[in-house]
This record gives structure tokens, C-alpha cells and sequence, in this order.
């Protein structure tokens, strides 16, 4: 039997009207590519949110990958080097795309075709590779990859 709940490694946020589970390994700025996400969204009028960072619930609820935070991290954000930070949060949000925080050297240069995060309960997630190199603007990467699914 397959279990429709499992907590993930990454982070979740919502911008607009879509829900982003950021994952990739310890250090490779899920939590950077979060706040750069959420403060651009803010600044040019658009609903974000913060639903968990580091660890998150997930759950499979009527087809849908839904995400909540753990108690224990409720509202904190990991910004690295500088300490743990608070941040609005929402208690849950449904799971659209997965992004992929991707660093310099772009070994391949294209990312794979339909590229996919698999869950632990079967289910899948799009993903959308970033690049959290200085100065690139990750909602505006957002919008040239998936501007007519990113809700907003």
C-alpha cells in the first residue's frame, strides 16, 4: 500500500495562484531562491507566501499534493550565513511545480525534456530548473519558462 503522506526535504512557497516545492541538496539555495521569489512577487503587487522551508509535509487530498509546514518550523526561514528569519507563512497550499535551484557550471546546458520530481506517494511534479547565479531574477526566469501556468 502506498502511503498519500511523507515529509520532504526542500521548500514550499506559493506565488499568485500556484504552489512551488523548491528542492535539491543541503546548501544549493532553496531557502535564497524562496525570498527572491516571494519579495519579487510582493513588489510587483502579487499574493506570495511562505508555506514551509527546510522540511514539509506533504500529503496526496483529492488528487492533490497539498503542503503544510511542521509546527516546529512554522513561520522561520533558514537564511544562510546571516541566522533563522521570520517570514509570512500560509498553513497549506497545493503543489503546481517543483523548482530546481541550479548553479554555474550548466553541465548540460538544457535541462531534460519533461523533467519530473517523483514524490514518495507515486506522484510527480514539473519541474522548472533556476538559476540562482548573482543578479538573475528568478520571478522574471519564472515568467519566461511558465508565464501562462505560473498564476499571475
Amino acid at each position: 500500500m502506498t502511503t498519500t503522506r511523507a515529509n520532504v526535504h526542500g521548500t514550499a512557497i506559493v506565488l499568485g495562484t500556484r504552489g512551488f516545492l523548491i528542492t535539491g541538496p543541503s546548501g544549493s539555495g532553496k531557502s535564497r531562491l524562496a525570498l527572491a521569489c516571494i519579495a519579487a512577487a510582493r513588489q510587483a503587487g502579487h499574493f506570495a507566501a511562505l508555506v514551509a522551508d527546510d522540511r514539509v509535509d506533504l500529503s496526496l487530498e483529492q488528487d492533490r499534493i497539498v503542503a503544510r509546514c511542521p509546527p516546529s518550523i512554522h513561520g522561520l526561514i533558514e537564511i544562510r550565513g546571516a541566522g533563522i528569519g521570520k517570514i509570512e507563512t500560509v498553513p497549506a497550499a497545493v503543489m503546481d511545480w517543483a523548482l530546481l535551484p541550479v548553479s554555474p557550471p550548466f553541465d548540460p546546458r538544457l535541462p531534460p525534456e519533461n523533467e519530473t520530481l517523483p514524490l514518495p506517494f507515486g506522484r510527480v511534479l514539473p519541474i522548472v530548473r533556476v538559476p540562482v547565479e548573482e543578479g538573475v531574477l528568478a520571478l522574471n526566469i519564472l515568467h519566461a519558462l511558465i508565464a501562462e501556468k505560473i498564476g499571475f
